[in-house]
């Protein structure tokens, strides 16, 4: 991107998108159409779970989940829908898929070479980004070792056929979400991205002489706090310590390839159910984080819709994100002056401080073996679990503030929520039907005898330390599905269940009232039962958000309970069986995917089935207020929703619930006790 060095002069616009994907891929391309007419400038694919963690949307564990949270891709044929009539060769595409991130590189290639394009042309990025799946999204399929075979093989692959591509966005975004402060973003990011060009270097698939291309195909997609200066001044560490990075570590000496190259999503983590309204200012200051300092500015960003905290955003919703870039890119005079920031004593200070940090936190997990072995250990994930439940105490104790959630709470109504059923986007039930006949009529109407060879091909690959993505575009081409490709992949590799960071989160500090008062009854009403309370926190569906889940754990423990939390991506059948063999005494039940009605009513059905009708459940998650209702005439206790923000108190509802359930008076003597 050239940068104007005198003022008049104009940059072009960072790459406008917004993350959009839902329903069908019909349905889908519809909505990447109308944004492309709004002005928006590159398309950025939300995937469903199911396609993200390699299941077909007839697969078992797909119920409730098919084009929740993005589109739902099974086979060579949705990926023609879902492109249908974008000219790709002139498209830049992202692309947020990571444990079959190689799956859905095959079939984007496929597609551009069907439609005439020159494979060498197409720009865009895939995800790619496995190490931050085991610390925060959880849409990790295969143990790390595996997993960064697949990543390394995608890099090496892009180098020479798709030198325009993007083959990785090393993904500091959802470490934020998970908790991570400015430092472990930076650090943790860093090791990530030493841990893949190490895998690169070391597997023999690109010549040294080319390892400057590898370096300048990396890519990183970071996150943008509402903290403006502190966020600022953390794209500028980034962009030093990456220039430090690759030039020291790897030998580049191209400045052009050590560029630190970034896209942006601001803070959804950071969006508030409550007064929803005041999220579009937050947007706005964390969009000027990362676009104010043209030294360290963005190349791309992508901004959330103000009503995600409530659920899935509107067309119009998404427009209005798309002109809050276009207003500051082509009105304001942004883009016409050099730095802001440059000779700033307080932004250099800073920066310092960051950079200094990261560098130590690095030098940690490089003692620990890199990025992989501090995943295998519970190190990041644990430090990520105490960072973020050390947050949610300030925010509860009011040391940080949240307009509108804990402080300014009181409001006018609200027009823009005047009609909830409308203010939000809801998929038809029937999608899901008709993805999984779509994807059984794909099956029945193709060719059997390539599939065959084509998936046998792959198990034969993977092995070995053959690069597996010509294996992939045979099964790609013979019309293998999402499913079946990953299915091969999990008998060779097998999966993994990754650390959940709870148990090796700090205890909090000495107990608030609050907290003091809340221990007492749970220690009061399970002398009362005759023993400690037991809560069993269950992820149920393909969710891997776990940020929820672990949090309400950590505060669990805290307050005195034992807690069964086995991680995410449960079966109902799963969660219940841990019920009975635990004894537990409330099961707890997390879920942001959209998926409550379906996942909810099936454990209810299990716990009732298995003679645990007395034990009570309740919810947590984005869950709509009608939704919330016939989750409790279905038998529900409670719904929590993020507007619940004290977990404290959600603690004592808990303990509200349980003693309901057994027919305790509510009334608990408290013994005179702190702390």
């Amino acid at each position: 991107m050239p940068f104007p060095s005198t003022p008049g002069e104009r940059d072009r616009p960072w790459v406008m998108r917004t993350y959009a994907g839902h329903s069908s891929p019909a349905e889908s391309n519809a909505l990447y159409r109308r944004n492309l007419a709004k002005g928006q400038t590159g398309l950025s694919v939300a995937f469903d779970l199911p396609t993200q963690t390699g299941y077909d949307p007839d697969s078992e564990l797909s119920v409730g989940e098919v084009g929740k949270v993005g589109v739902p891709v099974a086979h060579l044929g949705d990926v023609r829908a879902l492109f249908d009539g974008i000219p790709l060769d002139e498209m830049n595409t992202s692309m947020t898929i990571n444990a079959t991130a190689m799956w859905l590189l095959g079939l984007y290639q496929v597609v551009a070479e069907e439609n005439g394009h020159d494979v060498a042309r197409l720009a865009g990025t895939t995800q790619n980004d496995i190490i931050k799946e085991y610390l925060s999204r959880g849409t990790h399929v295969f143990p790390p070792g595996p997993s960064m075979r697949l990543v390394t093989d995608t890099v090496a692959y892009t180098v020479t056929a798709m030198p325009r591509w993007n083959p990785i966005n090393i993904c500091s975004y959802h470490l934020q979400e998970a908790g991570a402060t400015p430092v472990q973003e930076i650090a943790y990011a860093m090791s990530t991205a030493v841990a893949v060009l190490d895998a690169v270097r070391d597997s023999g698939q690109v010549p040294p002489d080319r390892f400057g291309d590898v370096v300048a195909r990396m890519s990183f997609f970071v996150n943008a706090g509402v903290r403006f200066v502190e966020e600022l001044c953390k794209m500028r560490a980034f962009t030093r310590l990456w220039d430090e990075l690759t030039r020291d570590r790897y030998g580049i000496e191209d400045p052009r390839n050590r560029r630190f190259r970034y896209g942006v999503q601001v803070n959804s983590l950071g969006l508030t159910e409550a007064q929803p309204e005041n999220n579009v200012q937050r947007i706005v200051l964390e969009m000027l984080a990362v676009t104010l300092s043209r030294d360290a500015r963005a190349r791309a960003v992508q901004l959330p819709a103000w009503n995600e905290a409530l659920g899935l955003p509107r067309p119009w919703d998404q427009q209005w994100s798309l002109r809050l870039q276009q207003v500051l890119a082509h009105e304001t005079d942004l883009l016409e002056y050099d730095d802001l920031f440059t000779g700033s004593v307080v932004v250099e200070a800073k920066v310092a401080e960051l950079v200094e940090g990261a560098r130590e936190e690095m030098a940690r997990v490089e003692e620990l073996g890199g990025a992989v072995a501090a995943v295998e250990s519970g190190y990041m994930k644990g430090r990520l679990v105490a960072s973020l439940a050390q947050r949610r105490r300030r925010i509860e104790s009011g040391e940080d503030v949240v307009v509108g959630v804990n402080r300014f709470e009181s409001t006018e109504p609200n027009p823009l929520l005047a009609d909830l059923d409308t203010a939000i986007q809801v998929v038809d039930p029937a999608v899901e039907a008709a993805a999984c006949a779509s994807v059984q009529e794909w099956r029945a109407r193709r060719e059997p005898e390539p599939v065959r060879r084509a998936l046998d091909r792959l198990r034969a690959a993977a092995g070995t330390d053959e690069n597996l993505m010509a294996a992939t575009l045979e099964c790609v081409r013979a019309g293998v599905t999402t499913g079946e490709w990953a299915g091969v992949l999990r008998e060779v590799f097998g999966e993994y269940r990754a650390p959940t960071g709870v148990a090796a989160a700090a205890v909090g500090p000495v107990a608030d009232a609050a907290l003091a008062e809340v221990r007492e009854r749970v220690r009061a009403t399970g002398a009362e039962l005759g023993g400690r309370l037991r809560l069993l926190v269950g992820k149920p569906g393909l969710d891997g958000h776990s940020n929820g889940a672990e949090q309400i754990a950590v505060r669990a423990r805290d307050a005195g309970f034992e807690v069964v939390y086995q991680g995410i991506r449960l079966t109902p059948a799963q969660i219940v069986r841990a019920a009975v063999e635990e004894d537990v005494h409330v099961v707890g039940l997390s879920v942001l995917s959209g998926s409550h009605l379906q996942v909810v009513p099936a454990v209810l059905r299990g716990l009732r089935e298995a003679g645990l009708d007395d034990v009570p459940v309740v919810v947590g998650g984005i869950v709509p207020d009608g939704d919330a209702r016939r989750l409790r005439e279905q038998g529900v206790a409670r719904v929590f929703t993020p507007k619940d923000v004290g977990l404290t108190g959600i603690m004592g509802q808990i303990v509200d619930v349980v003693r309901q359930a057994n027919g305790l008076d509510q009334q608990v003597e408290v013994a005179a006790t702190a702390g």
